[in-house]
C-alpha cells in the first residue's frame, strides 16, 4: 500500500506558496492562479456589495498572508468571508491568517479537519524542506459557521451557492457556484492536466470514494458552469468535468477488469501506470496517484 510518507514533492520544484496575481474573471470575481505550482491551489475571491468571499486559503501562514492581503485590496471596507474546498492543506491550512474574517465551513469537512488535520500536518512536512518551511507554525482555527447539506449566502446583490459533496475526493467536499454568473469553484473534485488524487492512505485516511465522485461530477456537469476553477491547473468548462469523469471511470474499470483476471494489486499499478502515462502524457504525471487510486478500487470492492 501506498504511505504518505513515500510521497515527496521531487527536486527542482518551486516553493508551495501563492503568490500569483489576482485576475479578474468576470465583474467582481477574482482567481489568484496556481501556476500549477504543487502544493498551490487556485484560490477564489468573489465580492459582493457588503461581504467578500475567499475560496480556499494556501498551504501555511505565508500563504494565507497573502491571499488574505489580496483580498483585503480587492475588497476595502467589505466584510470578509472565508470557504474552503476541502479541508486538505494546500487549501485550508492558510486559514488562521484571515482573523478578521468569518470561516463557514460544512458540518462533514469540519469533522474530517478534526479528525485528520494533525496526520496530514505530519505527512505533508515530509515532502521536502520547503514544504516543511511553509508549514511552520501552522494554527489550526475551527469556523464560526457550520452548515449541513447547502447554504446560500448573500455577499449584498449576488448570491453564491455553497454545497456539501462529499464523500468523494474527501468527506467534506464542497463546491461554491455563482448561478449569475454560471462560475464553479470546483476544488480538487476537479482539476486541469492533473491526475486526480484519490487518496487512499490506510489506515487514518480511506474516506476516498471514486463511485460518489464520478456521480458528483454528473451533478456538477448538469449545471452547465460556463467557467470552472479547478482546484489546480487553468480554468476550463464542463470538458475539464468530462475528463475526470472518463479517467476515473475507465481506471477502475480497468483496476476491476485486472482484478479479476487474478492480478494482485502491484501487478494491476505496474499495468496501468504506463497506459496512464501514454493517455494523458501532456498532464503532470506523478505514479503515485495512479497507486493510491487503484488501492483505492479495490479497497471499496473488498468492503463491498
Amino acid at each position: 500500500m501506498t504511505d504518505m510518507s513515500s510521497l515527496t514533492l521531487g527536486e527542482h520544484v518551486p516553493s508551495p506558496v501563492v503568490t500569483g496575481k489576482p485576475r479578474q474573471i468576470a465583474d467582481g470575481v477574482y482567481v489568484i492562479p496556481d501556476g500549477r505550482v504543487p502544493l498551490v491551489p487556485n484560490i477564489g475571491i468573489i465580492l459582493g456589495d457588503r461581504t467578500a468571499l475567499v475560496v480556499d486559503t494556501g498551504f501555511g501562514p505565508r500563504s494565507g498572508a497573502y491571499a488574505h492581503d489580496a483580498a483585503k485590496e480587492l475588497a476595502g471596507d467589505r466584510q470578509l468571508l472565508v470557504t474552503l474546498t476541502h479541508f486538505h492543506p494546500e487549501h485550508g491550512f492558510g486559514a488562521q491568517a484571515f482573523t478578521d474574517a468569518t470561516l463557514l465551513y460544512n458540518r462533514a469537512q469540519h469533522d474530517e479537519f478534526r479528525q485528520k488535520a494533525a496526520g496530514y500536518l505530519e505527512q505533508f512536512r515530509g515532502f521536502s524542506e520547503d514544504a516543511a518551511h511553509e508549514l511552520e507554525g501552522v494554527e489550526f482555527v475551527d469556523p464560526q459557521i457550520i452548515y449541513d447539506a447547502g447554504c446560500d449566502v448573500d455577499l449584498g446583490g449576488r448570491i453564491v451557492q455553497i454545497r456539501s459533496r462529499g464523500p468523494a475526493h474527501s468527506r467534506g467536499d464542497q463546491t461554491i457556484y455563482l448561478p449569475a454568473e454560471r462560475i464553479l469553484f470546483a476544488g480538487d473534485l476537479v482539476e486541469n492536466r492533473f491526475l486526480p488524487i484519490l487518496p487512499y492512505f490506510p489506515p487514518y485516511d480511506v474516506d476516498v470514494d471514486g463511485q460518489r465522485w464520478m456521480e458528483v461530477l454528473d451533478e456538477l456537469k448538469e449545471m452547465q458552469p460556463e467557467i470552472v476553477v479547478a482546484g489546480h491547473g487553468e480554468l476550463g468548462g464542463t470538458e475539464v468535468i468530462d475528463v475526470y469523469h472518463t479517467y476515473i471511470q475507465w481506471l477502475e474499470s480497468e483496476t476491476l477488469r485486472l482484478s479479476g483476471e487474478g492480478k494482485t494489486p502491484e501487478e494491476i499499478i505496474s499495468t496501468l501506470t504506463p497506459l496512464v502515462f501514454e493517455r494523458y502524457a501532456d498532464w503532470d504525471l506523478e505514479p503515485w496517484r495512479v497507486a493510491t487510486a487503484v488501492q483505492s478500487f479495490l479497497a471499496r470492492t473488498t468492503r463491498a
